[in-house]
Formats: structure tokens, sequence, C-alpha cells
């Protein structure tokens, strides 16, 4: 398990790229509710409040698909490899 110090590391690009995903995941979790609860009720949060600038729109969600995929190979820094190193060393301790 990570300490809060490691998961609170890193670089400004991995912060950024883990609130884009979380605001891109609570985004889609409230479209399938709308759609679930409310008969196809568009709850998509970023159109509503971006919906007047569809140019924007896209960009927002451009930026959350680049952070999905750059979360999935992790970011290389020096500052994010020194705060993900107790993370390794303490995986290892707990695995024996």
């Amino acid at each position: 398990m990570c300490s809060s110090k490691c998961c609170g590391g890193g670089c400004t690009v991995s912060k950024v790229t883990k609130w884009l995903l979380v605001v891109g995941g609570l985004n889609w979790g409230l479209v399938g509710l709308g759609m679930l609860f409310g008969g196809m009720a568009d709850w998509n949060v970023v159109k509503m409040l971006l919906g007047s600038m569809p140019m924007l729109e896209g960009v927002v969600y451009l930026l959350v698909g680049i952070s999905a995929v750059m979360s999935l190979f992790h970011c290389k820094c020096k500052k994010c490899m020194a705060a993900c190193g107790s993370c390794d060393s303490g995986s290892t301790e707990e695995s024996m």
C-alpha cells in the first residue's frame, strides 16, 4: 500500500492528469446515472458548462483522453520516480 506522501507526490503534469481523470470519470458516471434514472436525461456536466463553446468542450474531452493514455504509461520524470520509489520498496516488503 502506498504512503500518503507517495501518492501525493509527483510532477505538475502527473497531478493535472489525475484531476482530469477524476473529472472525466465523474462526468461519465453522471451520464450513466442520467441514462438509468432520467430516461435519457443529459447529465453531461462538461456539456452543461461548456455546451455553448463546442470547441472548448472538445478540448476538455481530448485532454481527458490524453490523460487516460498518459496514466497507462506512468510519468518517468525524476520527481515522479523519486515519489514512487517508496511505493516500489513498500510493495516488496509487504509481499514478503
